[in-house]
């Protein structure tokens, strides 16, 4: 964790972009942190599709507001600390699939594979895109790819 500025995480904005504290993670974390989406992932499975669709709007607009102001604060493009962007992939990820094991497995790793090879157009989202625009939008765009791949293998019986 190399930042020039502090980390203070009860600056809400903070505690948000760094996923409650699990940004912090010395180990892997954007896959640590993805997992700060799990809350909300439940709760989404309690509402309707709207429901779920508006918590993730939420989610994405927020995130670009609190990521933008963190990265600045630490004085970074894109500081690994900051995983509300995996928050929002792996949720985009489950929406409108139940809240079960299988799809949560197969919506964690598909969003993480995608986040981590970063096929086109994830490539291009990533070094393109600034400021908290650019923090999240590869991680959405991640979260609809695997939530394709997951429909995909819904589709097909496979979950």
């Amino acid at each position: 964790m190399n930042t020039t500025g502090k980390i203070n995480l009860t600056r809400p904005h903070q505690f948000f972009a760094l996923g409650f504290g699990l940004g912090l993670s010395p180990k892997l974390p954007g896959t640590v942190g993805a997992l700060a989406a799990l809350p909300f992932i439940y709760a989404a499975s309690q509402m309707s599709l709207i429901g779920q669709v508006i918590l993730g709007l939420f989610i994405c607009i927020y995130g670009v507001l609190c990521c933008d102001r963190t990265a600045k604060e630490l004085g970074q493009k894109d500081p690994q600390v900051i995983v509300w962007d995996e928050v929002a992939g792996f949720y985009i990820a489950m929406i409108a699939f139940p809240f079960q094991w299988s799809y949560l497995l197969a919506a964690f790793f598909l969003f993480r594979a995608f986040d981590i090879l970063k096929p086109y157009p994830i490539s291009w989202a990533d070094k393109k895109l600034k400021g908290g625009l650019g923090i999240m939008m590869d991680d959405i765009l991640a979260g609809i790819a695997a939530w394709l791949c997951v429909l995909g293998f819904s589709t097909l019986g496979i979950l």
